[in-house]
């Protein structure tokens, strides 16, 4: 059960707002002692952030009692300078684009945000992302129009800066975010942790379907685990857990990669971790940790745009046909298979329009993919998928059309072939001790790496096909494991 408190400079600063026992003066907070393992939130609505000023020393001491607090240090430390913030500002070029697109504004505007929500109807997605980035209760947002629209000043408010209006539109999202945010859920008998699961509902293609996310709420509770379905929308609930993992298609320009961010901040276990993401959403790094570490793959060359020259030498040395995929396809997405040195350039030109760089690889047939899950270094299942019929990919894109996909078989991981599991942990060895997946071609006696996946599927009646519910057992297990670990440390 968590506890929410405002701390405000006096106590008479909250005069203007319906008094609340949840209000403490900076100096109750200062001497305040917070019940063993009691999650204790902190709505900071100090007068003065700025460095070694009352609001500074409020997240400061906030932080070190293990209290989530927000504006954390980092928003503090980020909004301090332009030249911090600005460095995330380029990921929402697309959300600023598009609200720009809705507004018919003189060339300079300030808005003022609360916990995320501003009048501009126009501005709403912007104001909420920047809040995901940067949570605090009241920010400035300035927009400027040079070349193009561009924001050009962050800056957290005091509240007690705000005229009427703006009192009664603070104190309204104030009082819908502490309940959305920080209400209290329903405590669950024996639950000794908190997990939160993000899925998308909307996902085309998701990791796990409803039915194994079912399966996996069920093996946390016999773990004494709550477990809870949360999506795109519950960024702001993460420091309410113990642990987050995410069942949708990671990527790096995406929300899962913030919030693992977020997670691996907040002192969460969460799997897959922003490191994993970030090492195995990007095949050229893959490549490259594999040949630095000897890990058997299909031979596999660069190709860097610009350089048509270097085709021929490609085709030379890998034959044909040969495969050319981008960095950070998904579900058999960004890649072509080529059959003559002309349909390479016509691939190529195609896959250079999403990434600078192109990986090709040789091209091994075989019936199926063997699909090995490992965690924290051990297998746990195997999985062939096969080829869709008459089509080289376990995965056809129909181009719009619905998308088809081949058998498959499940087994235990002693019936795999030694070769194909030695390279499944040579492969992750080097990536992190997390969840994976790893795609691996079975050839001349050996097995190749093709890739490994950070998050992959756990779907029922397919991964689950042989250990049933054993094997959300063993990953709840992992869990509970690593949650325990944090508590003794």
């Amino acid at each position: 059960m968590s506890q929410v408190f405002l701390v405000v400079d006096r106590i008479e600063d909250w005069e203007p707002y319906y008094p609340s026992d949840q209000v403490l003066s900076f100096e109750q907070y200062l001497n305040f002692q917070s019940p063993l393992r009691q999650r204790i939130r902190v709505i900071n609505l100090c007068r003065d952030f700025d460095y070694l000023n009352v609001g500074y020393y409020c997240s400061l001491l906030a932080e070190a009692r293990g209290h989530h607090v927000l504006p954390s240090m980092r928003v503090l430390n980020d909004l301090s300078s332009p030249l911090l913030y600005q460095l995330q500002l380029h990921e929402l070029a697309p959300v600023l684009r598009k609200a720009a697109a809705n507004t018919n504004r003189a060339e300079e505007v300030v808005v003022k945000s609360y916990f995320g929500n501003v009048a501009e109807p126009e501005l709403k997605p912007l104001a909420r992302s920047l809040f995901e980035r940067f949570p605090c209760p009241i920010l400035e947002i300035g927009f400027a129009h040079r070349k193009d629209w561009e924001i050009s000043g962050l800056r957290i408010l005091d509240h007690q800066a705000l005229d009427d209006a703006e009192q009664t539109e603070f104190a309204e999202a104030l009082d819908t975010f502490s309940k959305q945010v920080w209400q209290q859920r329903k405590v669950r008998k024996g639950a000794r942790f908190d997990l939160a699961i993000l899925h998308n509902p909307d996902e085309a293609m998701p990791p796990s379907d409803a039915k194994a996310l079912k399966r996996f709420v069920s093996a946390g509770k016999e773990l004494g685990i709550n477990v809870e379905l949360i999506t795109p929308d519950d960024y702001v609930h993460i420091p309410e857990y113990d642990g987050l993992f995410i069942r949708e298609t990671t990527a790096i320009d995406h929300h899962t990669y913030r919030f693992a961010k977020k997670a691996e901040a907040e002192g969460l276990v969460v799997m897959d971790d922003p490191t994993s993401i970030l090492r195995c959403t990007n095949k050229i790094y893959l490549a490259d940790l594999f040949a630095t570490h000897d890990v058997p793959t299909p031979k596999t060359l660069l190709l860097r745009r610009g350089e048509t020259e270097q085709f021929e030498l490609v085709v030379e040395n890998l034959g044909l046909p040969l495969v050319v995929k981008i960095p950070d396809g998904s579900f058999s997405r960004g890649m072509k298979k080529v059959t003559s040195l002309e349909e390479l350039h016509s691939a190529a030109e195609t896959l250079f329009a999403k990434s600078a760089l192109l990986l090709a690889q040789e091209f091994l047939y075989t019936d199926f993919d063997w699909r090995i899950g490992i965690l924290n270094h051990r297998p746990i299942y195997a999985c062939r998928y096969y080829m869709v019929k008459n089509h080289w990919q376990i995965y056809h894109h129909n181009d719009g059309k619905k998308t088809a996909s081949g058998g498959f078989d499940t087994l235990p991981t002693f019936e795999v072939p030694r070769p194909v599991l030695q390279a499944a942990l040579k492969a992750t060895k080097h990536i992190g001790d997390g969840f994976y997946g790893v795609d691996i071609k079975e050839s001349r006696g050996k097995g190749y790496v093709i890739e490994v996946n950070d998050n992959p599927n756990i779907d029922s009646g397919i991964e689950d096909r042989y250990l049933g519910k054993e094997l959300y057992q063993v990953i709840m297990q992992e869990f509970a494991r690593r949650m325990d670990k944090r508590v003794e440390t």
